[in-house]
């Protein structure tokens, strides 16, 4: 699922530039509104719901997964994927984050079952955190994002 909505919807953006986590965000949502599977909307109740209850899409130190309510403005589960070269800081957190992995989830099966693949694309038992952002972060193409997500998932 997670592999095909990339490739499907070329939302992958690698070794970009944002100066602010909403700005990091923008990036993704940007890729999804492009290809149809959110509205514009979906970005700002993402910004507003962050803004509300803090950073809870961080599930773990340097990852995020900005996401809101299906009825927020999603059209079609998707996903996007943007590492960053220098880490943004979210208010009130130590850990800067890289990675951000955007959710649009068309209803909460869909939300559970992208959040599992992710997880199990980035899992990693010897880590400290349990999360390998190193596999992510040393993607220089569309294609290294690929071949890591079929490792991970064929392990």
């Amino acid at each position: 699922m997670l592999k095909e909505s990339l490739i499907e919807n070329h939302s992958i953006a690698l070794n970009q530039t944002a100066t602010s986590w909403q700005e990091a965000i923008k990036i993704g949502t940007d890729l999804l509104v492009k290809a149809g599977t959110i509205e514009p909307r979906y970005y700002d109740h993402i910004i507003g719901n962050i803004e509300k209850m803090g950073p809870y899409i961080i599930l773990a130190p340097g990852l995020a997964m900005p996401h809101a309510r299906p009825e927020e403005g999603v059209i079609k589960t998707s996903f996007a994927l943007v590492t960053l070269k220098e880490p943004v800081t979210f208010e009130g957190e130590d850990e800067p984050v890289s990675v951000f992995i955007i959710l649009a989830g068309s209803d909460s099966d869909r939300h559970m079952e992208g959040l599992m693949e992710i997880t199990q694309v980035l899992d990693d038992e010897e880590s400290e955190t349990g999360v390998n952002l190193d596999k992510v972060l040393t993607c220089k193409t569309v294609e290294d994002v690929y071949a890591m997500i079929d490792q991970a998932l064929n392990a």
